[in-house]
């Protein structure tokens, strides 16, 4: 993975960009010697999304097992103990 400070992207932006988008590079962006952010192809990205996705879904599932499980508490109690 390539490493590059923040003010080398700006001035070649259309070149990397362009390494990213089509020759699949990762490309690390730092400040100040820390990484600020990361630029991938949107290949890695659609991943990283399902990914997410994945885990968004497992968490609603346990949650609502959970919720089964114990029960809930209804809105209008909820909205009487905050005083709404």
């Amino acid at each position: 993975m390539t490493r590059l400070n923040a003010s080398e992207v700006r001035s070649d932006f259309a070149d990397i960009l362009n390494r990213v988008a089509y020759g699949g590079e990762r490309i690390v962006l730092h400040r100040r010697g820390k990484d600020v952010a990361a630029l991938v192809p949107l290949e890695d990205f659609a991943l990283l999304e399902k990914l997410e996705d994945n885990i968004d879904l497992k968490e609603a599932r346990t949650a609502l097992a959970e919720a089964k499980k114990k029960g809930t508490i209804p809105w209008k109690k909820i909205k009487a103990d905050l005083n709404l």
